[in-house]
């Protein structure tokens, strides 16, 4: 089975999103954490999306890892290849998308490339180059409160803009909405106006179809998880990959579950209370952190691990926007973010020591401290839990299975239902 699609993705929710939406569509995928090294054994898959966690750190590192997963993927015979970034499109003035997607193009000789983060499965839609989350610009969105990317400007062209050099421009929805012909023919006429970014408007699924068959030649294409439901489609109708059902259920897996929460987005504060109105649960104190990490990750497991025999039990941190700026302003921004992901990294190593072996994760950087702390190399996809979220499987030891979820992602009930899910 060759692989065909090699997919980039700048946190590890991200990548497991993209995996998701190409199972679904009849690929089969794996996912790695982080570039596998020399002599990693995968199972074959049509396409493979390496996860990095690369959203927040400083635009050069990122901008070499994403090389040396790209150089990666066309070694291992990719013929075209995706770069996945937040449908929120998470970023500073000074990138990461801007700066990784430039480097992309050079390294592939692409051209041209898409810029598309609408998910309208999740209310991300984009219409005249302004992203929407439902019904609110994303500029007044929860997202104007990230704690480590706010985002307070919803005009794509020209947050893109403020990242790089090239030139960035817009296909409307009129253009998209009249066929995958049109959208090419002005992917043409921004080629000839030496356009390197296309923003391109979607609404709806539809759209995205049309995009996706738009980008059948396209070496590089960039965007959400959405922006790729059409790619599939391609390879099937050029003989690459054969007509299949979507993905099919994970093995069994039986042991204790938990929860850990890292996001203080608004969905995840959502599905913290609604998990704490049945199950016993446990705030983290960043403060008490930094005061003396190991001791606090020991009172913590202490706490949990009489409990897990009797259900689940949650970790979470986060609070109100209010509360989460409190904090930073003593510890700093990234000292706050970083004490929380290596604490909920550590109460996860100890869980897992003591027999859980369903896990959820909550919050895309915690994820990817998560998986790295447990030594996970590879996850096999499984069923979609919620838009955008699948059941995972691990590849090799331990064997477990995981729900790892964007902060903004799954609903109210998410962290019951997945638990239940990956029985």
């Amino acid at each position: 089975m060759p692989l065909i699609l090699g997919c980039i993705a700048d946190d590890l929710t991200g990548a497991t999103d993209l995996a998701n939406t190409l199972a679904r569509r009849g690929m089969s995928v794996v996912q790695t954490i982080g570039v596998p090294t020399p002599g990693t054994a995968l199972p074959d898959a049509e396409a493979i999306v390496v996860a990095l966690k690369s959203r927040t750190i400083l635009a050069k590192e990122a901008v070499a890892l994403s090389l040396q997963a790209c150089r990666w993927l066309k070694t291992a015979g990719a013929r075209q290849f995706y770069f996945k970034y937040c449908s929120t499109f998470d970023s500073t003035d000074q990138g990461n998308i801007g700066p990784v997607a430039d480097a992309l193009v050079e390294e592939l000789d692409a051209g041209l490339t898409t810029v598309c983060p609408a998910f309208p499965e999740t209310g991300r839609t984009i219409y005249l180059g302004h992203l929407f989350v439902g019904n609110l610009l994303l500029s007044d969105s929860p997202m104007q409160h990230h704690p480590l990317t706010p985002m307070k400007d919803a005009n794509l062209v020209r947050v893109l803009s403020r990242q790089t050099r090239a030139r960035v421009d817009l296909v409307p929805i009129t253009t998209v909405k009249q066929g995958a012909s049109s959208i090419s023919a002005s992917f043409g006429y921004l080629t000839r106006k030496l356009v390197r970014y296309a923003v391109v408007d979607a609404i709806e699924d539809e759209d995205l179809m049309t995009l996706g068959a738009a980008c059948a030649e396209m070496k590089l294409v960039t965007g959400g998880s959405g922006a790729a439901i059409g790619l599939p489609e391609n390879f099937r109708q050029a003989g690459l990959i054969p007509k299949r059902d979507a993905v099919a259920p994970l093995e069994a897996v039986g042991g204790l579950g938990a929860v850990v929460a890292g996001s203080s987005s608004q969905a995840t504060m959502g599905q913290v209370a609604a998990f704490r109105a049945q199950h016993p649960a446990l705030a983290l104190d960043p403060l008490k952190l930094a005061g003396n990490l190991e001791r606090e990750v020991a009172a913590v497991l202490d706490w949990a691990k009489p409990k897990l025999a009797g259900g689940p039990v949650l970790i979470h941190a986060g609070g109100t926007p209010q509360a989460v700026k409190a904090v930073q302003d003593k510890l700093g921004r990234e000292r706050a973010g970083e004490l929380v992901e290596q604490a909920l990294a550590a109460i996860a190593q100890g869980l897992v020591a003591a027999g859980v072996r369903r896990l959820v994760v909550a919050g895309g950087e915690t994820s990817g401290a998560v998986v790295q702390g447990l030594g996970l190399k590879a996850l096999q996809i499984g069923p979609q839990i919620d838009p955008g979220v699948p059941a995972c499987l691990a590849i090799g030891t331990p064997r477990m299975a995981l729900a790892l979820k964007s902060g903004n992602f799954g609903q109210e009930d998410f962290f019951m239902k997945a638990l239940d899910m990956l029985r």
